[in-house]
């Protein structure tokens, strides 16, 4: 009798100590789940601003882009207008010296057109290494504090 009393005791304990095991691991779990969604949040927002960081920095690329392929090609409409003009000026004037007069007029043209695009160009570097500085780097102070001053 004594024996199915002590397995009795024996077995309500192992049962009060598996259903507390089993209540331990699922508040565990349910804290499990709560730290790694925080993570995973804190993870996201980081992750957005290097995002908007990125894009900040792909927006100024691209703008330096446009305004250098905008530079090149209207650079290259000039130099074909320029040249027509002087072609028609070398093949359909009779008169020698302006004819020669005409061709230093084009060297010269072609040598300070060349030269102002460069000016342009040289300019947007310029104005995008400023911007980088002005903007970007900012923007780059502004996370890095926000992300330290996270827990």
């Amino acid at each position: 009798m004594m024996t199915l009393i002590a397995t009795g005791v024996g077995l309500t304990l192992s049962g009060y100590l598996l259903a507390a095991g089993f209540k331990q691991s699922a508040d565990s779990r349910k804290k499990l789940r709560i730290l790694n969604a925080s993570r995973l949040q804190a993870r996201s927002q980081i992750q957005q601003k290097r995002m908007e960081l990125l894009e900040v920095r792909n927006r100024a690329k691209l703008m330096e882009d446009t305004v250098s392929g905008g530079t090149t090609a209207v650079e290259k409409v000039h130099k074909v207008i320029a040249n027509t003009t002087f072609g028609l000026i070398d093949r359909f004037a009779k008169d020698e010296e302006f004819k020669n007069t005409a061709r230093k007029v084009k060297k010269t043209h072609h040598e300070k057109s060349e030269k102002v695009y460069e000016v342009v160009r040289t300019t947007n570097r310029a104005a995008h290494i400023l911007a980088d500085s002005l903007f970007i780097g900012k923007a780059e102070k502004r996370i890095i504090s926000k992300t330290k001053k996270a827990p």
